[in-house]
């Protein structure tokens, strides 16, 4: 009986370690208790910010930290914590780290130096080895830093910081040594393989001198680059200029950049800006200047874009009711079916049809909905309700 009790415990105790070997141990304590931790246990800090609303959070917990190899390279290597942002000092944090994303990764030494930062999902090995890159001297940003600034004119030191900077923090936030190097190279020597780099990476100030350059330039960089990199780097400059006010509902700030954007004057920024002009309205629910800002330009832009005509037309039909203003919202949504039939499109018709009191025509999209639908083999539940409200069997 002995015996089989102590093979019991034996089996107990091996799972016992076999689970907690296969899931990150992460802390709850403080920021000052994991320091102290950290120089007692001569141990980095492995440190996640996250939020529980967070779906690539909550994707790491469930998909990478349970993976043994994640598990047993982290335990072994660092003392590993987290912090919910909306508990506890989860707001001291975010700002102490400057997160803007979730999940944030950041590495610390004893002393609270930061080491390295990540920001998103990352697979298993991936994780891994960005961990190995946090424990390597030579990678980690204080070293790198030092490295750049002892020699601000090299482009190479220059990538090396800013490349390891923009794994865990947005280009608005690692502009500043990219500038420093710009400065020591004249407008000429900007056209260059790891000049472009240095730009595409980590330039966003629209007015810089270096951003203009491009702009007057546009030929030349996409000789070196490509049409397409050019394109992307001169929208992601604009994104990233109106995208805080527009999630912030800064109206004055956003119509203010947005004048600065529209110098740009090229085609695909155009209808960038037009994109957040259309967020902005319909977030802050102004739906005059919705209506105004989708009757000027809808046709211009999104006149071959089937979606975009369709959200539009579903955000007239939950918000607007002037007569006038649901039949353009008809005409976009009646192009968007001619683009492509669709059982959304015709119910969508439909729906707005009714809600303008054309009735006979909105029996006869619930019809083409209903019919659509059937052809698909799908339940056309919507399209049988609206059709009964139409006092159509």
């Amino acid at each position: 009986m002995r015996s089989f009790l102590f093979l019991l415990c034996l089996l107990l105790l091996f799972s016992s370690n076999t689970i907690n070997a296969q899931t990150i141990a992460f802390s709850e304590e403080s920021l000052p208790k994991l320091l102290e931790r950290s120089k007692k246990e001569n141990k980095p800090i492995f440190y996640m910010i996250y939020a529980e609303w967070c779906p690539h959070c909550n994707k790491m917990k469930k998909e990478v930290f349970n993976n043994a190899e994640v598990a047993d390279f982290m335990n072994k290597n660092f003392i590993c914590a987290w912090q919910d942002i909306e508990k506890e000092d989860g707001d001291a944090i975010k700002k102490k780290f400057e997160v803007k994303s979730y999940p944030a990764f950041v590495f610390l030494d004893k002393n609270g130096t930061v080491l390295y930062n990540l920001s998103g999902e990352y697979k298993p090995d991936a994780l891994i080895q960005e961990a190995k890159n946090a424990l390597n001297p030579k990678m980690q940003l204080p070293y790198l830093e030092q490295q750049f600034l002892a020699d601000p004119s090299n482009a190479d030191k220059c990538l090396a910081y800013i490349l390891t900077l923009r794994k865990g923090k947005e280009r608005t936030q690692i502009s500043a040594p990219a500038h420093t190097y710009l400065a020591t190279q004249s407008d000429k020597e900007l056209v260059s393989d790891k000049n472009w780099k240095v730009i595409a990476n980590a330039v966003t100030d629209i007015e810089s001198r270096e951003f203009q350059y491009v702009l007057k330039n546009q030929q030349a960089f996409e000789k070196l680059t490509s049409p397409v990199r050019v394109e992307r780097k001169i929208n992601s400059v604009v994104s990233e200029l109106l995208k805080p006010f527009t999630e912030n509902l800064d109206t004055i700030q956003y119509f203010k950049q947005r004048k600065i954007a529209k110098t740009i004057n090229l085609p695909k920024t155009d209808s960038l800006i037009f994109t957040f002009d259309v967020t902005l309205a319909e977030r802050a629910k102004n739906w005059s200047l919705y209506k105004k800002t989708t009757a000027e330009s809808v046709e211009k832009y999104y006149w071959n874009d089937s979606r975009m005509l369709k959200e539009i037309g579903q955000t007239y039909l939950k918000n607007i009711t002037t007569i006038a203003d649901l039949n353009n919202a008809i005409k976009w949504s009646g192009r968007a079916v001619e683009l492509g039939e669709s059982y959304d499109g015709y119910l969508l018709l439909a729906q707005l049809h009714h809600k303008a009191k054309n009735n006979k025509e909105a029996v006869v999209y619930a019809k083409k909905a209903k019919s659509f639908s059937e052809s698909m083999g799908w339940n056309p539940t919507d399209a049988k309700n609206l059709l009964t409200e139409l006092g159509v069997k």
